[in-house]
């Protein structure tokens, strides 16, 4: 299990490096969005702050995967943006989905994996 949970991490976290360091250095040729998945992106880009603060995110939380560093917070960060993730592509952009999938579903195993340290959290006092 310890090893399965770090080749998750190194993957999920390389995954989030690889797509905020293409955002931020314009590297490859992505795709043009089209229909409502181009609408949700123009107004993302419209805010002009919005998608460079997710990007950032995932950055530092991606380093953070990869170097082990912070490990009980670090999915904790990473939920509400890979579940947009995964939301946006399963109700906008559908031939994406798997991608998007596997990053929600590698954060979730991440949190069930550390999820006695979390159980203090949810007490009612």
């Amino acid at each position: 299990m310890k090893v399965t949970t770090r080749v998750i991490r190194i993957l999920l976290g390389g995954l989030m490096v690889f797509a905020s360091i293409a955002y931020f250095f314009n590297l490859g040729n992505p795709e043009q969005p089209v229909g409502k998945m181009a609408v949700f992106m123009e107004g993302l880009v419209a805010s002009q702050y919005l998608l460079p603060l997710v990007k950032g995110i995932e950055l530092i939380a991606g380093l953070a995967l990869l170097t082990g560093i912070f490990p009980r917070i670090t999915p904790l960060i990473l939920l509400p943006i890979s579940l947009n993730i995964a939301l946006v592509h399963l109700f906008l952009d559908p031939k994406n989905l798997a991608i998007a999938f596997f990053a929600f579903g590698a954060n979730l195993y991440l949190i069930l994996q550390q999820w006695s340290h979390y159980q203090s959290l949810l007490k009612v006092r």
